[in-house]
């Protein structure tokens, strides 16, 4: 998508199946304008694993993945969206969008906001080679495999998309597209 073209700014936001820092991702989305949120079976299986709410600004347009096609991913095409996020994003996820399947509601509107050029950001989880995690049941210690880092390494070689690996970088690149919606809306 030309960021011209945006008629009604709306973030994206496509949540996972992943519980690594998701309660922060949460509370970043609760400060988006304009927000619309898809929420992939996996993600509504963390939701409930990790207690947490959906409750979002009543502006807030919440599409859960229902529908054999991903109905809700049209709206790409009619340049409702300035900027989609997927994050937390799981290594599945990240494997997926990198070998172009698209068979669940995160990874339909990755593969959408791609062929309407709207820009992305993706917090991919498995960045390291040892990580600490939260899990439902406190904190673990995760060693991704290397096809894990490699899809992620994979991921940053895609146009309009940004690979963060971590909450500072996410809030920076949420930052920067604010500050870029902003200068647009004046």
């Amino acid at each position: 998508m030309r960021e011209d073209n945006v008629k009604t700014p709306r973030f994206g936001w496509a949540l996972t199946g992943s519980g690594h820092f998701f309660k922060e991702c949460l509370e970043i989305m609760r400060e988006l304008p304009n927000l619309d949120v898809f929420v992939s079976r996996a993600a509504a299986e963390v939701v409930r694993m990790y207690r947490q709410e959906l409750a979002f600004p009543p502006s807030t347009r919440i599409y859960k993945d229902t529908t054999a096609s991903a109905a809700p991913v049209g709206n790409f095409y009619y340049s409702v969206y300035h900027t989609l996020i997927v994050a937390p994003a799981t290594s599945n996820t990240v494997a997926k969008c990198v070998y172009g399947i698209s068979d669940n509601l995160a990874t339909n509107v990755f593969a959408q906001a791609g062929k309407c050029q709207v820009p992305t950001i993706v917090f991919a989880c498995d960045t390291a080679p040892e990580l600490d995690t939260e899990a439902p049941k406190g904190m673990v210690k995760v060693y991704p495999r290397r096809i894990d880092l490699e899809n992620t390494e994979r991921l940053k070689s895609f146009e309009d998309t940004i690979v963060v690996e971590s909450m500072a970088e996410l809030e920076v690149a949420v930052e920067a597209r604010l500050k870029w919606l902003k200068n647009y809306s004046s």
